[in-house]
């Protein structure tokens, strides 16, 4: 697919010659700059300001060994990573992924993703990413602890409440946060919110675990409020994962009186017609760290199914893939909307691929995008910053309360660019223009130089 506009086009070649072989972040970038269009034709000026030249390129990428002793005394070699997007609107802000399949190219997809989904928060954020291919699974305690202090041990070279502030993401939980900031500490000598997602007694926030499946669920509330004038109440929903963000999706699905019936890992799906039971789920995977397909075995009527991909196969009112990217292809759209979904959000980061996009939005199905939709976690990481900042903590209740200012906040905003913009109800171009708005603004207010 060509761009109608040959300024974007050729923006998007530019991109395609420098970063060859990083599909997920062609793809990033394809996205946001189809979404653009409608801005480049309305306003040429911001061509002259090079700002979307500047914005597909990191400030910095660093990339760097991470070599650790495992339990058995030998040396293994790890790659880690930073990306440094961009700086306009604060510090860069966004996860560290440990994960065999993270590359240069994931992380730069994420990384920009961050920027306008920590510009839609409206808090002080800039947006990056990191992380590593190392797996934590099947490693003991002592040897994530060692990988976690090698690898920042590098990082912190890098970082600092100022500069950067890293947080969990995938293979990423309180333990390795901990880890991390204890070494970080050790190494700078010094008490900071250099990272967020940290446990309650050392700086963390009441709600951050919660955030991104609460927020995705906020978001969703008010798809179906305002543009269907419906609610969760009474519908079916899946949820693909079964990490945090599909765990505290479920909750809050639930506690809006909806039913979620089914729950993913890497390895395959279970179905249960009456309704997850979350306490045996949190047990299984919060607790026992755990595969999903445990709970078969523990709740009667439960089945379980290998192969995560069919879990779209179930039919349900709402879908929120919560796992990881490009889950869902536009084979798996259709056989959704055949069986009648009115509503899909991304929890996880861009877990639809584009022509799965195309599908819902062709058919008039809600369709919310992860950098609106799964923005509560950073957004209350931003919340974690600024109590840090002020050496207090608000109560879970009050942090909860703002992160759901904060998400209909983002709804708001995504869907007034879209009708501003003659995209009426299509909140990936709405978010996309609403986030790269206010960077733009802050990068053309400080030069081309920055």
């Amino acid at each position: 697919m060509s761009f109608k506009s040959s300024y974007l086009q050729g923006v998007y070649n530019s991109v395609s010659a420098r970063n060859q072989g990083e599909p997920e972040f062609l793809q990033a970038v394809r996205e946001v700059l189809e979404s653009l269009e409608p801005v480049v034709e309305r306003d040429p000026h911001i061509i002259d300001t090079g700002v979307i030249d500047r914005m597909v390129e990191p400030e910095r990428f660093i990339q760097f060994r991470v070599s650790w002793v495992d339990d058995k005394g030998k040396v293994n070699v790890n790659r880690g990573f930073r990306a440094q997007f961009n700086s306009a609107l604060g510090p860069y802000k966004g996860g560290c992924r440990f994960h065999p399949t993270v590359n240069g190219s994931v992380i730069k997809f994420l990384g920009f993703e961050q920027i306008f989904k920590n510009s839609l928060t409206t808090l002080p954020m800039g947006g990056g990413k990191g992380g590593s291919d190392f797996d934590p699974k099947g490693k003991s305690d002592n040897e994530i602890m060692r990988f976690c202090q090698s690898f920042m041990t590098e990082l912190s070279k890098h970082i600092g409440p100022n500069t950067d502030v890293p947080a969990g993401d995938i293979g990423v939980g309180a333990r390795e946060i901990g880890y991390m900031f204890g070494q970080y500490k050790r190494l700078c000598n010094e008490f900071t919110g250099v990272l967020t997602g940290k446990g309650l007694t050392y700086g963390g926030s009441l709600a951050r675990k919660e955030a991104t499946g609460f927020g995705t669920c906020y978001f969703t509330r008010e798809m179906l409020t305002q543009m269907k004038n419906t609610s969760f109440e009474g519908k079916t929903v899946v949820i693909s994962g079964s990490g945090n963000v599909a765990i505290y999706a479920a909750q809050k699905a639930f506690e809006f009186k909806s039913k979620v019936v089914a729950l993913s890992d890497s390895q395959g799906y279970i179905y249960d017609k009456n309704g997850i039971d979350l306490d045996v789920v949190k047990q299984i995977k919060e607790v026992e760290r755990g595969r999903i397909s445990e709970y078969a075995k523990r709740v009667d009527g439960a089945v379980y199914t290998e192969g995560c991909r069919g879990i779209w196969s179930i039919p349900c009112d709402i879908a929120l893939p919560c796992a990881t990217q490009n889950e869902l292809d536009g084979n798996d759209a259709k056989t959704l909307i055949k069986n009648g979904v009115i509503a899909v959000a991304e929890g996880a980061n861009m877990p639809c691929t584009p022509d799965a996009v195309e599908e819902f939005l062709n058919a008039g199905v809600l369709f919310g995008p992860a950098k609106a939709a799964n923005a509560g976690g950073v957004a209350t990481s931003g919340l974690e910053m600024s109590q840090n900042s002020m050496r207090y903590s608000w109560s879970f209740e009050e942090v909860d309360q703002k992160l759901q200012g904060i998400m209909k906040g983002i709804f708001d905003s995504s869907y007034a660019a879209s009708k501003k913009y003659g995209m009426d109800g299509n909140l990936v171009v709405g978010a996309n223009i609403a986030g790269f708005n206010k960077v733009a603004e802050a990068m053309i207010a400080q030069g081309v130089a920055y």
